[in-house]
């Protein structure tokens, strides 16, 4: 693994290495306090994060490493206009690993072709988010033991929700995972990972209610309605709110449930849910820490290299209007297949 962009590029025995490291990370910690000694992290938030930023950085300190970065592009020259490539070009310059979010989808995709060292993709627009499922995979392997045969239940915006979106791609590895896809219609999960899903053979239902499937679910993903994915404020007016897991709700679900959620949440999960043992959130967050000190410790310890040259584009090819490619206008018009369907190789959206 040279960068970690979409979780779906991982093998399942790469997974399963990676997961190795992080279970003796945490359970013997002081076994790694140096394991990134004089290596640096460069952090690079274009869009605001607690969890994800905040754990890369702790993550990158308990091993050993130190950390430079901003969680504001407007203090950057990204304010003057200086293009994604240049900002790369630089940064891979001063730093042996570069974690980078981005509002848009597929920017992690287009550093990775300019970068001298590893790039992590910590979310790229309603793309992927794979360190928050390298996180959820964590949680659910330290909990159940295994992720094979398990009814998985994803519910809220499917639609923009990058987590959902690297979690599928990652449960894909998995022997016998049924999914519950449980979102309104014009938030369900985009037409590119259902062709995934298809072309695959992967059981899956797409639902519109919650209580319905409950019943059924080893793991319930919550996500929240996210306002700053809608371009009309109607819609999301129209749409938050729809699912509210209470206590109440929970009196119908299995013992052994595992109710996740990436963070932060709205109002998609009542407070009085907090204590039950069932809810492993918190816990989640910060096995996502110990996910990232075990990704680090690999990525951020690789020799430099030259990318090579990269041909030169002469605007997008893409249509989606929140393309990287729609703005880094020298990006190379890169396509790939998905279920049989030319797509944008840097966001997944079909070609038209």
């Amino acid at each position: 693994m040279r960068h970690l962009i979409d979780f779906g590029d991982l093998t399942r025995a790469e997974w399963e290495a990676l997961y190795q490291r992080c279970s003796a990370i945490m359970d013997h910690p002081a076994d790694f306090m140096d394991a990134c000694r004089g290596r640096v992290m460069a952090s690079l938030f274009y869009e605001p994060s607690t969890r994800t930023n905040f754990s890369f950085q702790a993550a990158m300190l308990r091993v050993g490493g130190t950390v430079f970065g901003f969680a504001d592009p407007r203090s950057t020259s990204t304010a003057k206009g200086e293009t994604l490539k240049d900002t790369i070009k630089m940064v891979s310059g001063y730093a042996d690993v570069v974690v980078m979010r981005n509002p848009k989808e597929g920017a992690a995709k287009a550093a990775s072709l300019y970068s001298n060292v590893p790039v992590i993709n910590a979310g790229d627009g309603g793309h992927m988010h794979p360190t928050q499922t390298t996180a959820d995979l964590t949680t659910i392997t330290r909990l159940r033991g295994s992720v094979d045969g398990l009814s998985v239940g994803l519910c809220g915006d499917l639609k923009n929700g990058r987590t959902v979106h690297s979690l599928i791609k990652a449960l894909a590895k998995f022997e016998g995972v049924k999914f519950y896809l449980i979102a309104p219609r014009e938030l369900a999960v985009p037409e590119y990972i259902r062709a995934f899903m298809k072309e695959r053979g992967l059981w899956f239902v797409e639902v519109t209610g919650l209580e319905t499937v409950i019943p059924q679910l080893d793991v319930l993903y919550m996500t929240r309605i996210q306002r700053e994915r809608f371009v009309d404020p109607l819609e999301y007016e129209r749409n938050k709110g729809i699912y509210v897991l209470t206590r109440r709700k929970l009196e119908r679900a299995r013992q052994n449930l595992l109710v996740m959620h990436p963070l932060p949440r709205v109002d998609e999960i009542a407070i009085d849910v907090d204590d039950d043992p069932r809810a492993v959130y918190f816990e989640q967050a910060r096995y996502g820490m110990f996910a990232r000190m075990a990704l680090l410790t690999d990525l951020a310890n690789q020799e430099r290299m030259d990318p090579g040259a990269v041909e030169i584009g002469k605007g997008p090819v893409c249509s989606n209007p929140n393309c990287i490619t729609q703005t880094e206008h020298y990006l190379p018009p890169l396509v790939k297949q998905n279920g049989g369907v030319d797509c944008c190789a840097f966001c997944d959206a079909q070609l038209r």
